[in-house]
């Protein structure tokens, strides 16, 4: 995968930074303490972003995370669709605009290329703080107030719709509808990124059954539309490493210049927009062997565990470049153990 930078975009770093100057950083911190606690122990949004500082130290926070997983999902797309051209993008539970950002870091024309983008949200704290943040971050975005499960109209079907985690926070019993809804709103690509737990992976499996049996083509992670052959206690779900700003740093109370954010994620496509599968994909880090790699593979045919050995340098050069979350294209797949 050609590397793409996972720091939020710099215009979105100065307005932050700007709002950040008219508050006290020590306030912010005990308030983002506070969100993580009643995150940890379930709480919702609604619970938790009660303010427009809320919504700035959720920002601070989760923001560099939650961006960083996106545009490199976002960046997966493209590895496999590097003619996919959207127009029309709808960014669902989309708090600070995160989605959206990561969209037009990835194709950089966005402001001509995509003619409209719509954020959607329920949280009025997201909304106003998005509302500020749009006239420099969000140019010309269309800032909407609904609730993922039963959405405004909002017109024709888009060519991307993005939910970066969103769904997390839908009931089990809306969460049929919200993907019903976020479904029918899409004319081309539909991406979901969740976080990478294993209660999660198992709400994503259970979306993507629903949206197979609606007629949806897989195109991301999986190398297939075939029921996950997965079973508990392992589950899906990929990693990527971001750095941390000093204020960070702060917010998080952390020493280390990085932290590994992990997440699950779904690419869906409608049969007229269908983007091909990988054939395999790379489940973990490769696991360094003394006389060469094992790698674990989803594949058209279930799960493989595969080795290439140093000795077979034709194989093993390509295979030592790859990571957790690559494909592997045919002329890379060594021999299976």
């Amino acid at each position: 995968m050609t590397r793409i930078s996972t720091a939020p975009p710099q215009e979105l770093t100065a307005a932050l930074e700007r709002l950040l100057d008219e508050r006290s950083r020590r306030a912010l911190a005990e308030r983002a303490a506070r969100i993580s606690a009643l995150y940890r122990s379930g709480g919702t949004t609604a619970q938790a972003i009660l303010c427009e500082d809320d919504a700035l130290a959720y920002a601070l926070y989760r923001l560099p995370a939650t961006y960083a997983a996106t545009i490199h999902v976002l960046g997966r797309l493209t590895e496999r669709a590097p003619d996919f051209s959207p127009r029309r993008m709808l960014d669902l539970g989309a708090g600070l605009g995160t989605a959206s950002l990561a969209a037009r870091a990835i194709w950089p024309q966005i402001d001509e290329q995509i003619a409209e983008n719509v954020l959607l949200d329920r949280s009025e704290p997201f909304l106003a703080l998005a509302r500020r943040l749009a006239g420099e971050a969000l140019a010309q975005a269309r800032i909407v107030a609904g609730d993922l499960s039963a959405p405004p109209d909002l017109g024709a079907p888009f060519d991307l719709v993005v939910a970066s985690y969103a769904l997390t926070e839908i009931a089990e019993s809306s969460l049929d509808r919200a993907i019903d809804a976020a479904w029918a709103n899409c004319a081309g690509a539909l991406i979901l990124v969740e976080p990478g737990t294993p209660r999660d992976h198992a709400r994503l499996m259970r979306m993507r059954a629903r949206l197979i049996a609606s007629g949806a083509r897989i195109s991301l992670p999986c190398p297939h539309s075939a029921p996950c052959p997965l079973e508990p206690p392992d589950w899906c779900h990929f990693s990527v490493r971001l750095a941390r700003s000093r204020d960070h740093k702060l917010l998080k109370g952390a020493d280390a210049p990085f932290e590994d954010e992990k997440f699950a994620y779904l690419a869906a496509t409608r049969e007229e927009a269908a983007i091909a599968p990988a054939p395999a994909r790379m489940l973990a880090r490769p696991e360094v062997l003394k006389h060469g790699l094992r790698i674990k593979l989803c594949t058209m045919a279930g799960i493989e565990e595969v080795t290439v050995a140093k000795r077979d340098k034709a194989a093993y050069a390509p295979i030592k470049k790859k990571d957790w979350g690559d494909e592997i294209v045919p002329g890379e797949t060594p021999a299976r153990e």
